[in-house]
């Protein structure tokens, strides 16, 4: 079958079809995205040498707050931009269209929790919902336009409205997904305790600056205490990817198809850790076709044997994003 890397991404079932589309981005990325094709030169990793994906040069992410990393010349149809929490430089992912995104994120959502028809979508991001220009704020919109619930939207910091929506919803068995960013679900359960059975909670990580961080194992322990459910889901996504991986259970993340993590040495970035070693997360994402698909995070964690990854904290000196900001014990 012949692939089309800029449209079926997600149609990949093997890892044959998922190299194939990887060494055809590589050569496309190195021709057109002329920072990519410049760091390459400087590592001196040109396409040719190349033999394993693990070897394909994964872009520094910090690279998006300096440079437009883009491969087409047009005016972009969407600049999405980090939340930030500081005055530093913000990210910046220059979209042609959104066509690769929302067909990733639907694609994704089905495959985790089927037909998002099925589903009523109560968001609670309050600091976010002010930003039009958030790749999360963009998804969740979209994904509430496919709910056939008059119920799904943006709670805010209306606490009073969404405890009122979580029980009228709970007596109707309608299946439910909250989903937050940490701070806003822990102020919610403060002073509203519930025991929720058809309702799923995701949370998006991210204190955002409004409290101390907390590890992983806690910050879902006073969630099941304070939503009365047995675990709680995770979303991993950033502004500089187009795919976001999702955990049912302990933080272990699983992606989609189309997407795949793998960890590099702290002391040595261009060396892969084997399975279970601890090191710096690198992701490709087939369907950030037009900006770059090989992205070195500054999160640290671990891949097991499977490819499902945790996140376990920070690289020393990189700046404190507004998502996925827990860490992992």
């Amino acid at each position: 079958m012949k692939y089309n890397a800029d449209k079926l991404f997600y149609n990949i079932k093997s890892d044959y079809e998922f190299e194939k589309v990887c060494f055809k981005l590589l050569n496309k990325h190195y021709k057109l995205n002329t920072v990519y094709r410049s760091y390459c030169d400087l590592i001196n990793r040109p396409p040719e040498s190349i033999n394993s994906i693990k070897e394909i040069p994964f872009l520094p992410i910090s690279f998006f707050k300096t440079h437009e990393i883009k491969t087409f010349s047009e005016k972009p149809k969407v600049i999405f931009q980090s939340s930030g929490t500081t005055n530093k430089t913000l990210s910046k992912h220059f979209l042609k269209n959104t066509i690769n995104y929302k067909k990733s994120f639907f694609k994704s959502f089905e495959m985790f929790y089927g037909n998002v028809s099925n589903w009523t979508i109560l968001a609670l991001l309050p600091g976010y919902s002010i930003k039009n220009n958030s790749s999360l704020i963009f998804m969740i919109t979209e994904l509430i336009k496919k709910t056939k619930s008059e119920l799904s939207g943006f709670y805010l910091e209306d606490y009073k409205k969404l405890r009122e929506t979580l029980i009228s919803l709970e007596s109707k068995k309608q299946k439910t997904i909250l989903i937050g960013v940490s701070f806003a679900l822990l102020d919610f359960i403060k002073t509203n305790k519930l025991k929720l059975e058809h309702t799923t909670i995701v949370e998006t990580g991210g204190m955002k600056g409004n409290r101390k961080e907390l590890v992983r194992k806690e910050l879902h322990e006073k969630l099941c205490s304070g939503f009365g459910v047995e675990i709680i889901h995770s979303e991993y996504g950033m502004t500089e990817l187009l795919s976001q991986a999702y955990s049912k259970k302990d933080g272990k993340f699983e992606c989609p198809p189309w997407m795949r993590v793998f960890t590099r040495e702290i002391e040595d970035p261009l060396t892969v850790c084997p399975p279970n070693r601890i090191g710096s997360l690198n992701i490709i994402d087939l369907a950030n076709t037009d900006s770059c698909p090989f992205i070195a995070t500054e999160d640290i964690g671990k891949v097991d044997s499977k490819g499902n990854f945790e996140v376990l904290g920070r690289l020393d000196q990189a700046e404190v994003r507004g998502c996925n900001l827990l860490v992992s014990n």
